[in-house]
């Protein structure tokens, strides 16, 4: 295998023993100064170093050893009996569910902000034939087992799709149900014949928050779809883990909807890379860089305070909501003036990823004197009106 040298974008890749590759691949990027999601990472060096090692068999036959390997892996990881790669956390959610969704009527309960019931294109109507249950959580955060006992139809009642999972979103807007919490929940389901899903697109971060191991937390759950190119900046993929039947069955709908991958090796030894070395090398995270975010994040949340602002939720993880309608300030005003100083915003949501640099939060503290600034003088003209 020939060595992997540098090259300008435009760059053909030759013939012979080296590969050149853009320079896009030797740092951060855009993302260093993008603040809108943590979906924007862009994968790293390591990894396509890892793509050029790995095998390229065939998974839908399972015989890619990257692969197999991988998902080995994040089984031993994760404490559960099998895992399956997938395309996306999307993908992993829909099929999970489906595996647990075998004969209607039934109902899934979430939390009202879950990613299942408002961003993946009404998937669990479509391929598992659920009804909704929509859970309003009194906390104003995370559901609560006396959420779900307020909400969960346990009934045979011929009028009503009866609850048959609770499907629980960790983290939520940067905020962690606890684990104290989740299997309070957990032992309720069990209780009631009701499975259990987690939504653990970002549960890294409620690990690197000490909110307990992998193992800990998904020990709650039958399943657990995981997400490898959020945070952790992976181009592509998510992870299911749970059971061996189950998992089996996932397989099966995984081919029904086109989600077969030929040469999954690519996309697996990237995951590897992003996991250990973004997220750690342990259940509990270690060695990784997610808990630097936190700090970031905490950090950001001063800067925002102390210049009057008010933040709309606890900064837990890495994500810091900003109270924009308590500064009387717009959403396209904040986006704008945060494009003039280089940083790339989508209202008042600050997401902070492994790749984001030094010089974004600066630069994000000039826009907050900008945005701040205005409210100050509109403020002491409205007084010196009413004073007139």
């Amino acid at each position: 295998m020939g060595s992997i040298e540098q090259a300008p974008v435009s760059d053909e890749i030759p013939t012979g023993g080296n590969l050149k590759i853009s320079s896009s691949w030797l740092g951060p990027g855009p993302a260093a100064f993008d603040f809108r999601t943590d979906t924007i990472t862009t994968p790293t060096l390591s990894m396509l170093q890892a793509i050029a090692q790995s095998s390229l068999m065939d998974d839908v036959y399972k015989e890619d050893t990257t692969t197999t390997e991988f998902e080995k892996f994040m089984a031993d990881l994760t404490g559960k009996e099998d895992a399956m790669l997938v395309m996306s956390g999307t993908m992993g959610n829909q099929i999970a569910l489906r595996s647990h969704l075998t004969q209607p009527p039934h109902a899934i309960l979430s939390h009202h902000r879950s990613h299942i019931l408002n961003s993946e294109a009404g998937g669990c109507s479509v391929l598992s034939q659920a009804h909704m249950q929509a859970s309003y959580p009194a906390n104003g955060l995370y559901l609560t087992l006396e959420d779900i006992k307020r909400d969960a139809l346990i009934t045979t009642n011929i009028h009503c799709a009866p609850t048959r999972v609770i499907s629980l979103e960790n983290t939520l807007a940067g905020t962690i149900t606890p684990l104290s919490e989740i299997q309070r929940i957990s032992a309720f389901a069990r209780e009631n014949g009701i499975k259990m899903h987690l939504d653990g697109a970002r549960i890294w971060e409620a690990v690197a928050a000490g909110a307990g191991s992998l193992r800990e937390l998904l020990d709650c759950f039958d399943t657990a779809q995981m997400c490898f190119s959020k945070g952790l900046a992976a181009p592509i993929g998510s992870i299911i883990v749970g059971p061996r039947k189950t998992l089996d069955h996932c397989r099966w709908s995984r081919k029904m909807i086109g989600g077969g991958i030929r040469q999954a090796g690519v996309i697996s030894a990237a995951a590897r890379v992003a996991v250990e070395e973004n997220f750690g090398k342990g259940p509990n995270g270690e060695g990784g860089k997610l808990r630097g975010t936190h700090e970031k994040a905490k950090t950001i949340e001063q800067m925002w305070t102390s210049r009057g602002g008010r933040v709309s939720r606890p900064v837990q993880t890495n994500m810091v909501v900003l109270d924009l309608a308590f500064s009387s300030i717009e959403t396209g005003e904040l986006i704008r003036v945060g494009k003039e100083e280089g940083l790339k915003l989508m209202g008042g949501r600050i997401v902070v990823h492994c790749q984001i640099v030094d010089e974004a939060i600066i630069r994000l503290g000039k826009v907050m004197d900008r945005v701040l600034a205005k409210k100050v003088v509109a403020m002491v003209k409205e007084e010196q009106s009413d004073y007139r």
